[in-house]
C-alpha cells in the first residue's frame, strides 16, 4: 500500500532539494511523477520549484480552493503517475491532505510532501498540522542553529536584523526574512527585540 510522507523541517534544510533528487531518481528510472507547489510562492517563477543549490522543475500550482484529486485523474488518463511530490506543504489546506491521503490509499500512489512545521511564532501551518496527524511517516530534516545545534525554529527578521513577533502567518522570503534557530536562541532573540522596542518607546 502507498503511504503519505511528511519531510518537515526549519528553514534552509534542504527540502526543495530532497524533493527534486527524489525526482530525479524516480524519472532516471523511467518512472512517471507529479509535482506540485503553492501558488503562493512565486519566487522561483509560477509553478517552479527550485532550491538554493540551483536545481529547478515545474509543477503544478495548488491555491487555497485547488482540488488535486480531478487533476491527478486527468492526468491518469494519459500516463501513469508513479508518485506525487509537495513542495511548501504547509500552505495545504486540511481538505487537500485529506485528498492526497485518499490518493495514496485509494489510488495506491505514494505522496511525498515537504514543508515547514511551524511559522515565526511557533504556530502550526494549518497544512502541517494535517500533515502531522494524518501521515503514514513523519520524517525531521534537519537544519542547523547559528549555535551549532538542530534549528527547529523560523525566526521572522527585519532588515536589520531585528526580530519579528506579530504579523501575518503567511510572508514569502528567503534569508532575507527567516532565519532558522534553536528553540533556546529563537526566544533569546524574541527578547531581546522586545527589549530593544521598549527601549525606543521610552521618552528621552
Amino acid at each position: 500500500m502507498a503511504k503519505l510522507y511528511f519531510y518537515y523541517a526549519a528553514m534552509n534544510a534542504g527540502k526543495s532539494t530532497t524533493l527534486l533528487q527524489a525526482d530525479f531518481n524516480y524519472r532516471e528510472r523511467g518512472m512517471h511523477t507529479m509535482l506540485w507547489t503553492s501558488a503562493i510562492d512565486e519566487r522561483a517563477g509560477r509553478g517552479r520549484i527550485a532550491s538554493r543549490i540551483g536545481l529547478s522543475a515545474e509543477a503544478h500550482m495548488f491555491a487555497e480552493g485547488t482540488a488535486i484529486i480531478p487533476v491527478v485523474m486527468r492526468e491518469l488518463k494519459d500516463k501513469l503517475i508513479d508518485c506525487l511530490l509537495v513542495d511548501e506543504a504547509q500552505f495545504l489546506s486540511q481538505r487537500q491532505v485529506l485528498e492526497l491521503a485518499e490518493i495514496a490509499d485509494g489510488l495506491d500512489i505514494p505522496v511525498l510532501c515537504y514543508g515547514l512545521r511551524t511559522d515565526f511564532q511557533g504556530r502550526l501551518f494549518p497544512g502541517s498540522a494535517a500533515l502531522l496527524a494524518l501521515a503514514d511517516k513523519l520524517i525531521e530534516m534537519k537544519a542547523i542553529c547559528e549555535c551549532g545545534a538542530k534549528a527547529t525554529m523560523n525566526l521572522r527578521v527585519m532588515a536589520d536584523g531585528r526580530a519579528v513577533k506579530e504579523g501575518a502567518q503567511t510572508e514569502i522570503g528567503g534569508n532575507d526574512r527567516y532565519v532558522a534557530l534553536c528553540r533556546k536562541h529563537f526566544f533569546e532573540r524574541l527578547r531581546e527585540s522586545e527589549a530593544e522596542q521598549l527601549n525606543l518607546a521610552i521618552p528621552r
